[in-house]
């Protein structure tokens, strides 16, 4: 895998990299953006969800002059949900370089996009239909678009777009750079790639299939402001051997290691920053079980190999389906079995099925554990240690005692105490994690993206901009009231897994 860093990517991008949560770059990235910013026309084969955008926004921010008022990247997109997820990403990325893109869509009023156009965005991501519009009301002007790009050309094919995508890029400057991305490559774009686009390098990826088969995976919906708490509970349940926690950045992996250090686990965290030294010191003791839980990012475990390790969480969501096959393939190695317990926030859930479906996975909804759970789980791990020594043990040299206890209480009050006095209680000292921005997935979806023409209707076919649906919410209340829960064993918490 590549960072961005090995990508020589300039500061100020880095900068809005890492405060999106991102260090290693996707296959997609990875191959496109140094093509890009030599300046060559790129056609790039590769399916939804792999990153795309941050391949052809970035190398347009680095080469853009924020002085220039004027429009110097255009990008179309077949919808108006796509075009808006789109500007808000290249928003993120170009925040410290003082690149801004606009949203131009069917559906909005025109008058209102005019005037936003007035304040000289560099780029604009628009859809087709109204584009032309814009184009022939001189409202837009191409004359110095330095880079043009196609996003998901086969979805523009297939909604009967390519007409009116030969007719913007004719219009635009033959000396652009011209950047298709397609996940599949019908004629009709190939005509394209062969007449209106110069030599391009073709890049190919081919998202990785789930190869790894013992291992259990499951998700829970879980707001930002309650996974920590989720984290320490289900630790407290499932008392996993050895778990590697995945986050996406630097100060994340910092805040959760010092947290779950203040709750009484006994982790470490590893991420770029550390030196080798250090690093090493910490994977040493996480082979040797002095530590149970591993909080990294991905760039920091990248190449990691250790045995045995029971449980893979994804405290963020990876913004990749393969990064999440490489994730959860740290458990369930040498035919042993794993789990892997994704945390995905409600805006996430297309995420996730966007991965579910490019890798060709299930995973299984479990509801997350309340406090009560936990303390229950404790108490019935203990529970059947007791068990085990009944069967196993001599105990000869402790039934006089024993017997001594049972004279004087009864045997329920005495198993308690001795429950009691065996749970370890965790402290509850609060734990305040950094946010970070939720991933979603850019769908390629409706046929909305035309509209404007005439009051702004869009081209036969549904809105393509409504909500996503999470599906499943809990109510949360109070910390340790997380919708119900209540006197569960951790026996029916485990009924509860699997329903999907």
């Amino acid at each position: 895998m590549t960072t961005f860093k090995e990508l020589n990517v300039s500061a100020p991008v880095m900068k809005a990299l890492e405060a999106m949560g991102f260090e290693e770059a996707t296959p997609i990235q990875a191959e496109t953006i140094p093509h890009a910013n030599e300046g060559k026309d790129v056609i790039g084969q590769a399916q939804t969800g792999t990153g795309k955008t941050a391949a052809f926004g970035i190398p347009m921010i680095e080469q853009f002059d924020k002085k220039v008022r004027a429009i110097q990247g255009l990008v179309v997109a077949p919808t108006r949900e796509l075009a808006i997820q789109v500007a808000a990403e290249i928003n993120r990325l170009g925040k410290f370089k003082g690149t801004r893109a606009l949203a131009v869509f069917g559906g909005q009023h025109m008058d209102r996009q005019i005037r936003a156009l007035k304040d000289n965005p560099q780029i604009v991501v628009a859809t087709p239909g109204r584009l032309l519009d814009h184009i022939r009301r001189r409202t837009i002007r191409l004359n110095e678009i330095k880079v043009a790009v196609l996003d998901e050309a086969d979805e523009m094919l297939n909604m009967g777009f390519i007409d009116d995508i030969k007719d913007i890029l004719k219009q635009i400057p033959e000396q652009r750079q011209t950047l298709l991305f397609s996940a599949t490559m019908p004629k009709e774009i190939r005509e394209i790639a062969t007449t209106l686009m110069k030599s391009p390098t073709e890049i190919k990826v081919k998202a990785k299939e789930m190869t790894v088969e013992n291992i259990e995976q499951f998700f829970m919906e879980v707001p930002e402001r309650f996974k920590f708490d989720t984290l320490t509970n289900h630790f407290d349940i499932e008392s996993p051997t050895l778990a590697i926690v995945f986050t996406r950045t630097k100060k994340r992996v910092d805040e959760i290691t010092d947290g779950l250090q203040v709750r009484g686990f006994r982790a470490e965290g590893i991420h770029g920053d550390l030196t080798q030294g250090k690093r090493s010191s910490v994977l040493n003791k996480f082979k040797h079980r002095s530590i149970e839980v591993l909080v990294a990012t991905d760039v920091a475990a990248r190449g990691l190999d250790i045995s045995g390790v029971t449980h893979v969480y994804n405290f963020d969501i990876p913004q990749d389906p393969e990064s999440y096959v490489h994730r959860i393939g740290r458990t369930g190695r040498a035919g042993k079995t794993g789990e892997a317990i994704s945390f995905v926030t409600p805006r996430e859930m297309p995420h996730l099925r966007l991965i579910e479906k490019v890798t060709k996975s299930s995973m299984k909804r479990i509801v997350p554990p309340t406090n009560s759970d936990a303390a229950r789980g404790k108490q019935q791990a203990i529970a059947d240690n007791i068990s085990k020594a009944i069967e196993k043990e001599n105990l000869k040299q402790y039934t006089e005692t024993a017997t001594a206890l049972l004279n004087e209480h009864d045997s329920v009050s005495v198993v308690a105490a001795a429950l009691k006095l065996l749970t370890k209680e965790r402290s509850d000292v609060p734990v305040r994690i950094s946010s970070v921005q939720p991933i979603s997935v850019k769908t390629g979806g409706g046929r909305g993206g035309r509209g404007g023409r005439g009051g702004g209707r869009g081209r036969g076919g549904r809105d393509s901009n409504r909500r996503p649906q999470g599906g499943g919410k809990r109510f949360y209340g109070k910390r340790g009231n997380q919708g119900g829960g209540g006197n569960r064993r951790k026996g029916n918490y485990q009924k509860r897994r699997g329903n999907k």
